[in-house]
């Protein structure tokens, strides 16, 4: 009867395994590339045309966020002690 050294053959199936995953991964890396190209070709993103934040009110709003924060710590400091 042949002797058989299960460890060897056990380290082959695990050599034989995790390459076919990482070939899979490489193989599925690839394919969402292709994929992500061939939708920014046919379908293009919209460029907004207006601008994201107003431009007039950046002072307002700071000075509404100064305000907020200053009464939120005072508060804090009142219910603390």
């Amino acid at each position: 009867m042949a002797e058989v050294n299960y460890v060897v053959e056990a380290l082959k199936f695990m050599v034989l395994g995790m390459s076919v995953v990482f070939l899979f991964l490489i193989l599925l890396v690839q394919i969402v590339k292709i994929q992500a190209s061939i939708i920014a070709k046919y379908f293009p993103e919209d460029t907004p045309k207006t601008p994201a934040t107003p431009v007039g009110n950046t002072d307002n709003d700071e000075n509404q966020r100064v305000a907020a924060i200053i009464a939120a710590v005072t508060e804090f400091r009142k219910n603390k002690s």
